[in-house]
């Protein structure tokens, strides 16, 4: 009962965020322009140094463990390879980047560490879990949704330059590469410093969903309803059923499994969404997949737990 009270809670406020955004939408208190410009504000500063601040303060030469993180990395490789795979139902060429994204981009930075604090007391393996995830899944997004950009045509070298650009400049990846050398270098992190980072950071995820939810489109999503339900089933349940149980024959236990788990399993970031729309495309499928997602996780989330305890794995 406490984890799915926590997991309401951890869920719940977020779903409500959107549903807010939606409400000041319909009020005129926010339009379409003014939620635009919140999106772009969102992926150009609070985003990048939330996730600065979430890696410069951890220190990884105390709780490195390589096998860990390679497991991360190769299993998000897989998860992507699969979303990819998955798309090629969809003869709508213009949702399939939307589709891979939003299946495989977890909540692996805002909910990950507070879910594993809640268990153990503290943060565990959510930093090193988020060292060989996260990065993965801000390149990979950027990559797929300019392949897959509405009205893209072909890959030319252009395009491709393009591409790469795209993620040589995206603010997401520069506050992940920023915040992963300052802590290699060891650089402190000054009280005011962490104070105003955490300050800007704190304003990613409301603002996130308020414009998220003042842009959403009922009759759009309604459209698009088949793909944005496979794409929330193989986010809460599929990667779940094909790796987890690799992760335990690997004999990954405790702190080390929750943190796969928060991994394969959480609700769809809010990042995916931003990122879309400001990549130039509708962003309908990942706000429906977003919603769909956040209001079933907490119950996904619990079920897999109850049966990792039960197993006496965690």
């Amino acid at each position: 009962m406490d984890n799915l009270i926590f997991s309401l809670n951890a869920t719940i406020p977020v779903f409500l965020m959107m549903v807010l955004g939606y409400f000041f939408n319909k009020i005129g208190w926010i339009d379409d322009g003014f939620a635009s410009k919140m999106n772009k504000f969102v992926f150009r500063v609070p985003l990048p140094v939330l996730l600065f601040g979430d890696l410069a303060t951890v220190d990884f030469s105390e709780v490195w463990d390589m096998r860990f993180v390679l497991f991360c990395f190769v299993v998000t490789v897989c998860s992507i390879t699969i979303a990819a795979a998955v798309s090629c139902l969809w003869s709508d060429r213009s949702i399939k980047g939307e589709f891979i994204q939003v299946s495989y981009r977890s909540s692996a930075a805002l909910l990950g560490i507070a879910f594993i604090q809640n268990i153990y007391g503290t943060a565990g393996m959510a930093p090193l879990m988020i060292i060989g995830s996260v990065p993965l899944y801000n390149v990979m997004a950027v990559l797929v949704l300019s392949l897959f950009k509405p009205g893209q045509q072909g890959l030319d070298r252009a395009m491709w330059k393009r591409t790469l650009k795209g993620i040589v400049t995206n603010p997401i990846i520069l506050g992940i590469v920023t915040g992963l050398a300052w802590s290699a270098l060891h650089l402190p992190m000054p009280t005011i410093l962490n104070k105003a980072v955490s300050s800007v950071g704190g304003m990613a995820t409301p603002m996130g969903l308020m414009a998220m939810g003042a842009t959403f489109d009922f009759g759009k999503a309604l459209s698009k309803v088949k793909p944005t339900v496979v794409a929330a089933f193989i986010k809460l349940v599929g990667f779940c059923a094909i790796f987890l149980p690799v992760a335990v024959q690997m004999g990954f236990r405790e702190e080390k499994l929750v943190a796969i788990l928060v991994m394969l399993g959480s609700a769809t970031t809010v990042s995916s969404f931003v990122m879309a729309k400001n990549m130039g495309h509708e962003g309908v499928l990942s706000s429906g997949v977003i919603m769909l997602t956040t209001l079933c996780s907490a119950f996904t989330l619990t079920g897999w737990l109850y049966i990792l305890r039960s197993m006496g794995l965690i």
